[in-house]
């Protein structure tokens, strides 16, 4: 007879971390060392520390500081819990911006403008909530149960879900047709 022996995921952790890139690597640290801690797959955990960079890159770019700090010297805060039914959300709080968290249509060349993509294609859900004092906070369900044996396999349509817009074809040259009027 085998012994099981079952571990608790923390129910809940939050934390507050600095408007910009230093306080994201804290988070991630903090967020997969409980996870893992709590029994939660490796595929799970790397998708909702994939998740939570994303979610406090954007806030620091997009958003402000919680209350009335400036950009760069406030904080963003960051929570992360696990419900009784192996439900794992993620959440981001920020002080507001100019405009609302939506995924974008970023060119093939464009340097940025994916994130809400990827999320919207490892998450199970996510939105936005504002509050009454003008914060904002974007909320992924990372995974409906993480005690599901399939909780780590990946979607069949992920792929499909993270690609690029397809670019029109133009005109097909060669790679003589480039050097063609050099001679």
């Amino acid at each position: 007879m085998a012994l099981v022996v079952a571990q608790e995921v923390p129910t809940s952790s939050s934390m507050a971390v600095t408007h910009g890139p230093a306080g994201v690597g804290q988070a991630r640290h903090r967020m997969r060392d409980q996870l893992r801690t709590g029994g939660v797959s490796e595929s799970v955990i790397d998708d909702a520390v994939l998740i939570l960079s994303e979610l406090l890159s954007n806030a620091c770019k997009h958003g402000r500081p919680l209350g009335d700090a400036l950009a760069g010297d406030g904080d963003v805060r960051c929570a992360w819990r696990v419900d009784t039914g192996g439900r794992l959300t993620v959440e981001v709080t920020d002080g507001g911006g100019p405009t609302r968290p939506a995924p974008a249509t970023p060119s093939v060349t464009a340097h940025g403008g994916r994130g809400l993509n990827i999320i919207t294609a490892l998450a199970d859900d996510w939105g936005v909530r504002d509050d009454t004092r003008g914060e904002v906070t974007v909320w992924v369900v990372v995974h409906e149960d993480v005690h599901d044996p399939d909780a780590a396999h990946r979607r069949d349509d992920f792929a499909a879900r993270v690609t690029a817009p397809t670019v029109s074809a133009g005109p097909r040259l060669g790679f003589a047709d480039a050097y063609e009027d050099l001679d």
